[in-house]
Formats: C-alpha cells, structure tokens, sequence
C-alpha cells in the first residue's frame, strides 16, 4: 500500500494495481491525485518510465488494473487483450436470487438510443455480440430483501457488458445508476443533485462490481493478479 494505491505486484516491466472504486482510469482536469493514471505517474516520478494502461475499468469499478512499463510490454499485452487470451474474474453483488446456479448470457449490445444518457448501452439484435458467463456464490437477504452474489467472467470485453447484461436478465447490479433502473440516479449524480432518497434506494456508495482476477499466459509464464473487493463490499456481501 503506498499513499497512491493499493499495490498488488510490480516489477521492472509490470505495475498490477488494485484500483478503488470512484476513481477514473484517465487523466481528468482536477489534479494527478484524481485519475489512476495521474498517481502512477506520481509513483513513477524519479524514473523515466512512461506507464500504459493495460486494462481499464469503469470509475465506479474496483478491482484490478495492469499497467505496462514499456512501450514492448505494453504492444504484447494489448495483443492477448485484443485476441481474448485473458481470463477476467469478477464478483457483482445483484438485485433478486437467479432461479440458476450458473449460466451465460448471450445476447448482443449497441447504443441505447432511447436514453438520455450519452454512454449507456443496450441489448440489441443488431448489436455487437457479447457472452458473459456467471456462477452464484451466495443468495442471501437484508431486511428480507433478496440479493446475490455471483462470480462473472465475460468472454467478450464490450463497454458496461456485465452490467447491461445482468440487468437485462433482472438481476441489476447493486448501486448501478445508470442500468439499476433509474437513469436519473446517474444524471443527478453527473449533475451534483443526488437526493439522500436516491441514495437509499442505490443502498451502496458504488456499484457492486469489483474485477477480483487477471489470468493470462505471457513470455511463457502463467500469470495471475488478483486482489479482493473493499470493505463496503465484502461486509454487505457476508450480511
């Protein structure tokens, strides 16, 4: 743990980060102390390495990131992305108990035209195709409330792909403002006019995803990064 973030590996070629949530990818216009990237470059100051960014989340998304080192490093490792030789593993804490222990939902994803939200997407037959595999970890209820907690793996790496589908087969993530069924959530949200009521009714601070491992194989090596979600997570997950 340095002041910046929570370091899960690093080496001369490899940065493995476990990103909080509410916290952008991306450079923003609020100072390096407010993007991932601006406090790797914070942490790799007295050197003269340029990180890249491996792998990307959501700003509510936790979980980890892999930064390359090297511009070499950094071709090679896009290259398995973009070939689908990664295996992705996260945990998502849903709304509802699926009937299902285990499953994959297959059904393709394009631009939500009927939202007033610029980036939100949608299922649609004319989408991109998208697979996301998922496996019930534990049903469990608060205050007689039905929720789950599921282990997912997207076979395809398409934008907000676990949470559209999840929400699509009824079973939205936990705190997601914009497919949680009130998209004024997120717009409030953007907007700076968040009520305490719409709070209440996201429950969590942050949407419930956290991405729990990386696996891949690289210069002959089986590689594995993972780290666990927070505690606003983990403690409403064991309730």
């Amino acid at each position: 743990m340095t002041g910046l973030f929570t370091i899960i590996h690093e080496d001369p070629e490899l940065l493995a980060i476990n990103k909080p949530a509410d916290l952008v990818c991306h450079p923003s216009k609020n100072g390096e102390l407010s993007s991932l990237i601006g406090r790797v470059r914070l942490h790799l100051a007295q050197t003269d390495i340029r990180p890249h960014l491996v792998n990307r989340l959501d700003r509510e998304t936790s979980g980890v990131i892999l930064i390359a080192k090297s511009d070499q490093a950094a071709r090679e490792l896009r290259r398995l992305w973009e070939t689908r030789s990664v295996e992705k593993e996260y945990l998502a804490i849903i709304h509802g108990h699926p009937v299902e222990d285990s499953g994959t939902i297959d059904a393709a994803l394009g631009k939500d035209e009927l939202s007033r939200i610029a980036i939100k997407d949608c299922v649609r037959v004319d989408g991109t195709a998208a697979q996301t595999s998922f496996e019930v970890l534990r049903r469990f209820k608060r205050d007689e409330t039905p929720f789950t907690l599921l282990r997912v793996k997207p076979r395809t790496g398409r934008k907000h792909q676990i949470r559209i589908h999840l929400a699509w087969r009824g079973y939205p993530i936990v705190g997601d403002k914009i497919y949680g069924g009130d998209e004024d959530a997120y717009l409030a949200l953007v907007e700076g006019r968040l009520t305490a009521e719409q709070r209440g009714r996201l429950i969590l601070p942050n949407h419930a995803l956290h991405a729990r491992a990386l696996r891949f194989d690289w210069r002959n090596r089986a590689i594995e990064f993972s780290c666990e979600p927070e505690r606003w997570f983990t403690e409403f997950a064991a309730t």
